[in-house]
């Protein structure tokens, strides 16, 4: 079954044994988040915060912190499917001649059925208004020193100011009064690139804060899709189904007909002013920054909408799940690239951004190298701070295997990579510069005499068949 919104998402979590629902009335100061970490902590079930002091509107969070609950938000459990539709898509021929056209049209219905739909309305225009304020939602303060309220799972639309293309992306928003937020898209999001395109021109960019929606259209929003691909069209190929979308009231832009609530407004990117501090994902709080201000204009919402939220802070929460998501869903397109990549991992403690560990397939000396030189000029793949390769025989989900592979195929000197001067994730707390660092790769695969390795290779040691056969023989009678 497809699930069209964060109400069938609900029944569905419910019906699977994955909600709470917590009745007594709490609080969105600092009480709902603490709730909400000690949870995911202890491997909690979904929320449901059906009293929330000084609100009418019920809070969703955790929905996305386990990979049952993102199996049953997307309808599937391998998660490479994503991927694989995307390079399907890229290799779909349009042939000549009539009749192999017909034979074609099955693949090219399939495709289509991806794309988004634009309605007339939709649950989200049951109630719209211009006179929107942010103090209608219950959003929350995570941290004691947090800068005040963050929406924090608000998927922020924008389109390309020149090509017109749609993006969804997920960036944490302040809240300074009643109509005005700051706009934390950091300098490497394409929400931040639209923004800085509008202001060489001296203009302003429409924006939509959209809070819920289907999950397909919520795990796209976070998703870092290849450039140029509309996001919305991207959510489709996810759920196998096109999104269904309506016309803002007050700007020009569209969005999702199964949202809770959508802010509408523009961020004036020549508006900056002090964000921050944040309790962020690194389990650090990121310092204060300037970054551009969102006026809210108006306000789509259903009659009883459910405001849906995620808290971050040191790993592992329900962003690293989603995280996990990710990094399989594109393995198929670093695939396409690389093709010698068997697998990749990035590890929940290491924020997503802070480490990722591939294992290829090796043909010829330096591949390693090559490979992570490739990596770190993919897209959001640019960002991580360290890659560590090794051979295809590691499981590199596997922390004992990777580190075993690492003190026995690496020499420091030989296979070390340090790159200065690299672009950085905005949110990592070790840099020396904002967005400006060094990289770190370590080659783990084994080294062959082309690499400068002059000892004879030394035989790994293994199970083989004559301890195996001896033991198989007689182990019936050791009683264990």
């Amino acid at each position: 079954m497809t699930i069209e919104d964060i109400h069938d998402f609900i029944k569905e979590l419910e019906k699977n044994g994955e909600l709470k629902r917590i009745k007594i009335q709490v609080d969105s100061n600092l009480e709902i988040a603490e709730i909400m970490r000690r949870q995911m902590y202890s491997n909690g079930p979904a929320i449901l915060f059906e009293n929330v002091k000084n609100y009418k509107m019920p809070i969703l969070a955790n929905a996305f912190g386990s990979m049952k609950r993102l199996e049953i938000a997307l309808g599937m459990t391998d998660f490479t499917e994503i991927g694989q539709r995307i390079v399907d898509m890229t290799k779909l021929d349009i042939p000549s001649g009539l009749l192999n056209k017909i034979k074609k049209l099955p693949e090219l219905s399939k495709m289509s059925e991806s794309f988004p739909k634009l309605e007339t309305s939709g649950p989200v225009t049951e109630i719209t208004s211009n006179n929107a304020s942010f103090d209608e939602l219950p959003i929350l303060k995570s941290w004691p020193k947090d800068a005040g309220r963050f929406i924090t799972l608000g998927l922020v639309a924008t389109n390309h100011p020149e090509t017109r293309v749609r993006n969804l992306g997920v960036y944490r928003i302040q809240i300074l009064d009643s109509t005005h937020a700051l706009m934390h898209w950091q300098k490497h999001k394409r929400g931040a690139h639209h923004s800085d395109i509008t202001k060489d021109k001296g203009g302003k960019i429409p924006t939509a804060i959209i809070i819920g929606g289907d999950p397909a259209t919520i795990f796209s929003s976070i998703a870092p899709v290849p450039e140029g691909l509309d996001k919305f069209l991207f959510a489709g190929i996810t759920r196998k189904k096109g999104i269904k979308m309506v016309k803002c009231k007050t700007i020009d832009l569209e969005v999702p007909a199964n949202a809770e609530i959508v802010l509408e407004g523009y961020v004036d990117p020549s508006d900056l002013r002090e964000e921050g501090p944040f309790g962020d994902h690194t389990g650090y709080y990121t310092p204060v920054e300037p970054y551009p201000t969102f006026t809210l204009t108006g306000i789509m919402k259903r009659k009883n909408p459910i405001y849906v939220t995620t808290v971050v802070g040191k790993p592992i929460l329900e962003d690293a799940y989603i995280g996990k998501v990710i990094e399989q869903s594109f393995l198929p397109l670093i695939r396409m690239f690389h093709p010698e990549v068997v697998d990749l991992s990035m590890p929940a403690a290491g924020w997503f951004q802070g480490l990722a560990i591939i294992s290829i397939k090796k043909r010829y000396p330096g591949q390693a190298k090559k490979v992570m030189m490739g990596l770190w000029g993919m897209g959001q793949l640019s960002l991580t701070k360290m890659f560590v390769v090794v051979d295809e025989d590691i499981n590199v989900h596997d922390m004992n295997d990777v580190i075993w592979a690492i003190t026995t195929r690496s020499d420091a000197a030989r296979d070390t990579l340090i790159v200065n001067n690299t672009p950085t994730d905005t949110l990592d707390p070790a840099s020396p510069l904002v967005n400006l660092g060094s990289k770190l790769g370590i080659d783990a695969t084994q080294k062959t005499k082309e690499e400068g390795y002059e000892r004879e290779i030394q035989q790994q040691v293994k199970v083989d068949n004559e301890t195996k056969n001896i033991v198989d023989s007689k182990w019936s009678s050791y009683g264990l």
